[in-house]
């Protein structure tokens, strides 16, 4: 009896000791565990759905637009020589809306090209609503201006004088021809006026020069007994084709050059000389001031070759190729002024008039000279405009308007 009573006391000291020793055993037992977390996730949906969706599309709109006819395209002109000039070839370009640029002018230092600027430029303004400037300086600084897009027209390329330099503008794509002035015009580096050649019949080509006879007739007190001859002003294409001429036909040792400054100053030599009948020998052109008035004479020369022109030039200048030219980036921009000055048609007959009214003037300013023409010549120069230019520069004309671009002179 007593004995059965341990029995279950023992099976429990015994399970407390099992307990015990776990307890303070140094064995950690790990119990695999499955875990349950709740949590939030961001799940990317693909879901199939038709929708209408509007996509940009070009939309072909018909509508009346004022166009102008650009011309850019090159011809080979064959006479004694070939140029490349670029002609007129039929290309529709709407004009861009916007802000009208300014439009520059390259002023050459000399009366036509000032004239022909001023003109240019009041009906570029009340025309057709583009500002206007200028920038003045010679031939060869302002050809490159227009290279570099720094001026966007020039009214008189002279060639062959900058032959060498425009055909290599125009085959870099730097300028564009659009159209021709002062067509016919000539140059000579060796004239003397009228009563000279009567005086002298023996004077007839350059290499007379070489003559002591000659050396004497035009000879001054500043030339050291050489015969004197007054050159193209410092800065003109002329300049270099004076200096090759002279050194082809083998006049450097009998010739004292001189260089004017100016347009002005070569005029007032040759005009002095011949109010008092006095030699004078030098370059002169058909639109310069003393050739539309004063009676000269051209030294003889070997007609013009374009193999002569290449080999020291000792021939006549060939009857000049005067061009209008722009710069490319004005196609674009403003093709209404493009086809205007496609248009232009400002001859030596057409120059002449306004010549004698500036002589006839003396004080008067290139600016009032071209109010002069415009205001005189509306059914030449309205021929070149469209109908509605042609409304609103006469409007201008009529209200007294200037050219806001135009040079202080």
């Amino acid at each position: 009896m007593t004995r059965s009573r341990f029995i279950p006391l023992a099976i429990l000291l015994s399970i407390m000791a099992m307990i015990a020793a776990v307890a303070c055993g140094s064995e950690t037992v790990e119990v695999p565990v499955t875990q349950i977390v709740e949590r939030e996730v961001q799940v990317t949906q693909v879901v199939e759905v038709e929708k209408e969706v509007e996509v940009p599309v070009t939309q072909v709109v018909e509508k009346e637009v004022e166009v102008t006819k650009v011309v850019v395209e090159t011809e080979t002109v064959v006479e004694t020589e070939e140029i490349e000039v670029t002609k007129i070839v039929e290309v529709m370009v709407e004009a861009p809306e916007g802000p009208k640029e300014t439009i520059v002018f390259s002023d050459l230092n000399w009366t036509s090209a000032e004239i022909q600027n001023r003109i240019a430029q009041y009906i570029v303004e009340h025309g057709y609503g583009f500002p206007t400037d200028v920038v003045p300086g010679a031939t060869l600084p302002l050809f490159q201006g227009l290279r570099k897009g720094d001026t966007h027209v020039t009214m008189e390329i002279w060639l062959p004088n900058q032959s060498i330099g425009w055909t290599e503008a125009v085959e870099l794509g730097e300028v564009v021809s659009v159209g021709k002035s002062l067509v016919g015009d000539w140059q000579s580096t060796f004239v003397i006026p009228a009563y000279i050649a009567e005086q002298h019949p023996d004077l007839k080509t350059p290499q007379d020069l070489m003559k002591p006879e000659f050396q004497e007739l035009f000879a001054t007190d500043d030339s050291r007994g050489k015969a004197r001859l007054v050159a193209c002003v410092p800065g003109w294409s002329c300049e270099l084709v004076n200096d090759e001429q002279i050194e082809t036909y083998g006049l450097t040792d009998s010739l004292y050059v001189i260089k004017p400054g100016s347009q002005d100053a070569m005029f007032a030599e040759l005009f002095g000389a011949y109010e008092k009948q006095e030699p004078w020998l030098g370059y002169m052109w058909g639109t310069g001031d003393p050739a539309l008035k004063l009676d000269l004479v051209l030294l003889e020369e070997e007609p013009y070759t374009q193999e002569c022109w290449d080999s020291g030039k000792a021939c006549h200048f060939d009857e000049s190729l005067v061009l209008i030219a722009v710069n490319p980036s004005l196609l674009p921009r403003a093709p209404e002024v493009i086809g205007f000055l496609q248009n232009w048609e400002f001859s030596i007959p057409v120059y002449k008039p306004v010549f004698q009214w500036i002589d006839s003037n003396p004080e008067a300013t290139r600016a009032e000279a071209a109010i002069w023409w415009l205001e005189n010549n509306q059914d030449l120069w309205s021929d070149w405009v469209t109908d509605e230019a042609a409304a609103s520069v006469m409007a201008a004309l009529d209200a007294g308007l200037e050219a806001e671009g135009w040079p202080e002179e």
